[in-house]
C-alpha cells in the first residue's frame, strides 16, 4: 500500500500532494470545507517560494496575478528592506491573496491527478507498523481509510497533531491586532505609520483593494471581540491622523500572537507540515511561505521512502531539517511582535534605531532581507567536516550554457548532477551509468555538463555539484583529477539511494484502501 492521505486542502496540503504526484504517488486530500475559503489571511509570496514554483515550471500564473513589491518589512518598520539586490530571479515580495494562491495550486493539483475530497473531516487515527488508519467523517457518514502515511496540513488546531499525541508547546496570546480589506480613496505613500498611539500598515492588493493592519496602544493587550468597520476607521484615524478615505469593507478580522511549535514533525507514519507544525504572529507574512517550503522538503523524501529506495534516516531528516527552520520562524516573529506591540519610549527608540540600520548599513539590511525572503535557509550536511561550505544551502538559478538555467533542470523533480568540467560526460565516464542508478531506483537523476560557474566567488573551483529535488545542494566538489572526481560523484549519488526492498511494488496506480 503505497498511498498518502493528506488532511487539509489549503495551499500547503495541495502543494505537497502535487509534489507527490510528480513521482506517481497516489494521493487523497481530505478537506473539511465544502467550498474554498474566500477570505485571505496570508497575502504574500516571498522570493524563495517563487523559486520553488519556478523549479516546477509553475511561477508564471502567480506572477501574472500578483503585485510585485521590490521591498519587504521587518516589524512593520517604515524603513523597508530593499529586495532588488537579492540573488534571485524574483527580487520582490509578491502580493497575492491566499485565496488566489490556493485556487492556482488547486488547479495544478487537479491537473496532475490529486484526489481532493471536500466536506471530509479527519476525526481520529490509529497507526501500527504497517499503516495508519484514518477516521473520516464525510457526506456519506463515517468511514476509515488505511494508508501508508498521513500528513497533517490541517492548520493550527490540527486534529491530526492532537490524535497522534504530538505536543504543541509554546505561549498563549498576549497581544492582538486587527485587519480590514477596504477601498482607500487616498492611499498613503509610505506603507506604515508608527508612533506612541499605535501602528498602521497598508498593503496593496490586486483589484484596487488595500489591506489595513494595525494595533493601538490603548487596546493591544486586550482580547478583542469582532471589530466593526467604524471602530477600525476611528483607530486608524487616531494613529495616522487620517483614515485614508477608507470605505467598502470586504473583510474584518483580528488575530493574536499565540506562538507554538510541534515537538515532532514526524511520529511513526504521521507527519505535520505548515500551520499544523507552527503558529505565530503573522509578522511579514512568513507562515504560508514556510509551510510551502515544508512541503517541498517533505515531498521527495516521502516519495523515495514509498519507492523503498530511501537511505536510512531520510524521512526523519524532514524533522531534522525543518524543525530548526520553524524554530527560527518563531524567534523572528516573536522579535518582531515585541517591536510591533509595545509603545514605550524605549521601544519607539529601538524601532527608530533598527530602521536607521536598515537604511544605512547595507550588510545588515541584506542579511535581514535574505532571512525574510527565505533565501538564507541552509541544512546541516551529514559530514560537516569534509563538506563544501555551500553544502545544504539553496542553489541559485545558475545560468548553464547550452541547458538554460538550473531551475529549469529541476522541473521534473529529480536530482541534478552538474558536471562543471565536462569530464563526467566524456569518454572517461559517460552520464549513463550515473543516471541509470537513480533512474532505476527513483526519484531519478539527470546529469548535465556545463562550463565552470563564473561571477560567483563561492562557486570558484567547484567542479561538480549534486542538487536535490527541492533545490538544496547535497554535495559539491573541487576535485580536479578526472578519475577521483568521477569516483566522488558516484559515491555522492549512491549515498542518495539504496537498492529497493525485494518485492516492493512501485506505488503508481495504487489507491487508499477503505477498511
Amino acid at each position: 500500500m503505497e498511498q498518502v492521505v493528506i488532511a487539509g486542502g489549503g495551499p500547503v496540503g495541495l502543494w505537497l500532494a502535487a509534489e507527490l504526484r510528480l513521482y506517481g504517488i497516489p494521493v487523497t486530500v481530505l478537506e473539511s470545507r465544502t467550498e474554498p475559503d474566500p477570505h485571505s489571511r496570508a497575502l504574500t509570496l516571498h522570493p524563495r517560494t517563487l523559486e520553488l514554483l519556478a523549479c516546477r515550471g509553475l511561477v508564471e500564473p502567480f506572477l501574472a496575478e500578483g503585485l510585485k513589491i521590490p521591498s519587504g518589512h521587518f516589524a512593520a518598520l517604515p524603513d523597508r528592506m530593499d529586495f532588488t539586490d537579492l540573488d534571485t530571479p524574483f527580487p520582490f515580495t509578491l502580493a497575492l491573496p491566499q485565496a488566489r494562491t490556493e485556487a492556482l495550486l488547486a488547479a495544478h493539483a487537479e491537473a496532475v491527478g490529486v484526489r481532493l475530497l471536500r466536506g471530509h473531516r479527519v476525526t481520529g487515527l490509529a497507526q501500527d507498523g504497517d499503516a495508519v488508519t484514518v477516521h473520516v467523517e464525510g457526506p456519506q457518514g463515517e468511514r476509515r481509510l488505511r494508508a501508508a502515511y498521513l500528513v497533517g496540513c490541517d492548520g493550527t488546531r490540527s486534529t491530526v497533531r492532537t490524535a497522534a499525541g504530538i505536543d504543541f508547546p509554546g505561549t498563549d496570546a498576549t497581544a492582538w491586532a486587527w485587519m480590514a480589506d477596504v477601498v482607500l480613496d487616498e492611499p498613503p505613500h509610505r506603507r506604515s505609520v508608527s508612533n506612541a498611539q499605535g501602528a498602521v500598515m497598508v498593503w496593496p492588493l490586486p483589484g484596487g483593494v488595500h489591506r489595513v493592519v494595525g494595533n493601538d496602544a490603548e487596546s493591544v493587550r486586550t482580547r478583542p471581540g469582532t471589530p466593526t468597520f467604524e471602530e477600525l476607521r476611528a483607530k486608524v484615524r487616531r494613529i495616522a491622523g487620517t483614515d485614508f478615505g477608507m470605505r467598502d469593507p470586504g473583510w474584518l478580522s483580528s488575530f493574536g500572537n499565540a506562538t507554538r511549535q510541534a515537538a515532532q514533525y514526524r511520529k511513526g507514519r504521521v507527519l505535520l507540515a505548515g500551520d499544523a507544525a507552527h503558529m505565530h504572529f503573522p509578522s511579514g507574512g512568513p507562515g504560508l511561505n514556510v509551510g510551502l517550503q515544508d512541503a517541498a522538503n517533505l515531498g521527495w523524501k516521502l516519495a523515495q521512502t514509498l519507492f523503498g529506495t530511501a537511505p536510512a534516516g531520510l524521512l526523519d531528516s524532514y524533522h531534522t531539517e525543518r524543525h530548526p527552520v520553524g524554530a527560527e520562524l518563531l524567534r523572528s516573529t516573536r522579535a518582531q511582535t515585541g517591536l510591533m506591540t509595545s509603545y514605550t519610549p524605549e521601544t519607539l527608540a529601538l524601532r527608530e534605531l533598527i530602521g536607521e540600520l536598515i537604511t544605512t548599513v547595507g550588510e545588515f539590511s541584506t542579511e535581514l532581507a535574505n532571512r525574510v525572503a527565505g533565501l538564507a535557509v541552509a541544512y546541516p550536511p551529514a559530514a560537516s567536516a569534509a563538506a563544501h561550505p555551500l553544502t545544504g544551502t539553496r542553489a541559485p538559478d545558475l545560468a548553464l550554457a547550452g541547458t538554460g538555467s538550473l531551475f529549469g533542470l529541476l522541473r521534473p523533480g529529480r536530482f541534478v548532477l552538474l558536471d562543471l568540467t565536462g569530464r563526467l560526460g566524456g569518454d572517461l565516464a559517460p552520464p549513463a551509468p550515473l543516471a541509470a542508478l537513480a533512474h532505476r531506483t527513483g526519484p531519478g537523476l539527470d546529469v548535465h555538463s556545463a562550463p565552470p560557474v563564473e561571477g560567483r566567488a563561492q562557486w570558484s573551483g567547484v567542479s561538480a555539484a549534486l542538487v536535490r529535488p527541492d533545490g538544496h545542494l547535497a554535495w559539491l566538489s573541487r576535485e580536479t583529477d578526472p578519475q577521483a572526481l568521477f569516483t566522488a560523484a558516484r559515491h555522492a549519488v549512491a549515498a542518495t539511494v539504496v537498492t529497493p526492498v525485494a518485492g516492493a511494488a512501485a506505488p503508481v496506480g495504487v489507491v487508499a484502501a477503505e477498511v
